[in-house]
């Protein structure tokens, strides 16, 4: 009797699931394959990254809340401090940006392993070796490894967090009480970094745990519930003493971020690929449609990687990756009128794993195709790299030439008598102060933290300039003091500062 097509077919696909699986025992074969991805993960970043990298805008606000010397910049409401707290252990005994940079790089790779290594029981080791390389190798990814910024943590808090809720929820009650750990943990880190992030993620979790019967446990959802409200305590506890309550942080935060309401940023996020760390507005065109190219095809792997977890009976794991990556993605796409690559990390690294569950399928499933299938992928992935690389080298080029500029700024006004203990206000104010040694004080706009009246006072006591660019005037205040130019920086034209007597 002749086996149906069918039948066949389900035999090669278990074959081919349990060929992933058992060609070396589990654990060994985890972390080995893991292990590689996340050392090559550190080492990019301490070859192309570290060595040539500046001290940006937001990373110098969040450095400097840290720190025995540091002279804390204006912290805005959307903020949260979970990044201040991580990179302390550095800062509290040395002030040097590159410790702090090679300390992150570090961190970041075994992250990524920890994250990754949540997943074993779950998926295969190619499958999650893949989805690490393919998360890693973004240009994205890599500049922000050991940069003083927030959301690459959360992307890796949050593969863990879903990770652990697979495991919790599919365990026997009291089987896995680190998979309850490590879900309260990983939902804590989230909101501690950045609480906004944590609502979008639990949300499908929580939905997920209420649809399917065999998830609905009590325990799980409770430790996901007291996780997050833990690690958005101290944003929940500033909001009170600073704020005045928890809603008006919250449409203090909206008003700085422009409005939250329907915007779709998609665009905007698909320029920005080309390396913009901030596209606000986002008016500029698209120059350079290469570097996009992934993003734009990235729903094609998706699908079928979906559609291959059907056959392999992995949808549980891999669906839920796809809808929490989506959802922590919403309010970066549709919600704001502006983009920056870096919130869609956490996306990023959930959806990494459907796609390289499609084209490990791809390059070893029972198919005649197999190697024309297998060396398509891989010239692919070589061109994307190819891009990554170009991209990642941009970027850093950049942020190291503006780095050397505020340095050469500040030099310039400690020749002008503006040192510690100084104020500096104006244009680009928070890194020249920062690198200065000074405070920096705004009189208007988001980071408004001080009057005319106030700085006129500060001037008696300490030293304080404001920085003026291109063809603007200076503030009343300072239209009496001295004017000096200072060095011109191509964002920055007609820089000069006015330092008061």
């Amino acid at each position: 009797m002749r086996t149906s097509t069918p039948a066949l077919a389900d035999r090669q696909e278990a074959h081919f699931l349990a060929s992933l699986r058992a060609q070396a025992p589990a654990p060994e074969r985890h972390a080995l394959w893991l292990g590689l991805v996340a050392v090559a993960f550190t080492a990019v970043q301490l070859a192309l990254v570290v060595p040539g990298l500046g001290l940006g805008w937001d990373e110098t606000v969040y450095v400097s809340q840290s720190g025995p010397d540091a002279t804390r910049a204006f912290f805005s409401a959307p903020r949260a401090r979970g990044i201040s707290y991580l990179v302390t252990p550095v800062t509290a005994v040395t002030s040097s940006v590159t410790a702090v940079r090679i300390y992150l790089a570090l961190l970041a790779g075994g992250a990524l392993f920890l994250a990754l290594w949540v997943w074993r029981a779950l998926l295969p080791a190619p499958v999650l070796a893949l989805a690490g390389g393919l998360f890693a190798s973004l240009w994205i990814t890599l500049f922000y490894g050991p940069q003083i910024m927030p959301n690459l943590w959360v992307a890796f808090a949050a593969l863990a967090t879903v990770g652990c809720f697979l495991r919790a929820v599919e365990a026997e009650p009291g089987r896995d009480p680190r998979a309850l750990l490590g879900l309260g943990l990983g939902i804590a880190c989230v909101a501690l970094f950045r609480p906004g992030d944590a609502a979008w993620l639990g949300l499908p979790l929580v939905l997920a745990a209420l649809a399917v019967p065999g998830w609905r446990r009590p325990l799980p959802l409770a430790v996901l519930g007291s996780g997050a409200v833990l690690g958005a305590a101290q944003w929940l506890v500033e909001a009170h003493v600073s704020y005045g309550g928890v809603l008006t942080r919250l449409d203090r935060a909206g008003e700085i971020q422009g409005g939250l309401g329907w915007n779709l940023a998609v665009d905007d996020q698909v320029r920005a690929l080309a390396g913009r760390s901030l596209c606000r507005p986002c008016d500029i065109g698209w120059e350079h449609p290469v570097t996009a190219l992934w993003f734009l095809l990235l729903p094609l792997p998706l699908i079928a990687g979906l559609a291959v977890a059907v056959r392999l009976r992995l949808l549980a794991p891999v669906l839920l990756a796809t809808l929490t990556g989506l959802s922590v993605a919403v309010p970066y796409l549709f919600l704001i009128d502006y983009a920056a690559p870096r919130f869609l990390l956490p996306a990023y690294a959930l959806l990494a794993l459907p796609v390289a569950l499609c084209l490990v399928r791809l390059c070893t499933g029972p198919s005649r195709w197999r190697p024309l299938l297998a060396g398509l992928v891989v010239a692919g992935l070589l061109g994307h790299v190819a891009v990554q690389y170009g991209v990642l080298r941009g970027s850093v080029d950049r942020s190291g030439r503006a780095a050397r500029e505020i340095a050469d700024v500040a030099a310039e006004l400690g020749r002008l008598g503006v040192r510690p203990p100084c104020v500096i206000s104006g244009h680009d104010a928070v890194r020249v102060a920062y690198q200065a040694g000074c405070a920096s004080r705004q009189l208007a706009g988001h980071d408004g933290s001080i009057t005319p009246a106030g700085l006129r006072a500060a001037a008696d006591r300490q030293a304080v300039a404001v920085l003026v660019a291109g063809d603007r005037r200076p503030p009343s205040v300072a239209r009496t003091w001295t004017e000096h130019p200072l060095p011109d920086r191509p964002v920055s034209r007609n820089y000069r500062a006015y330092v008061a007597p």
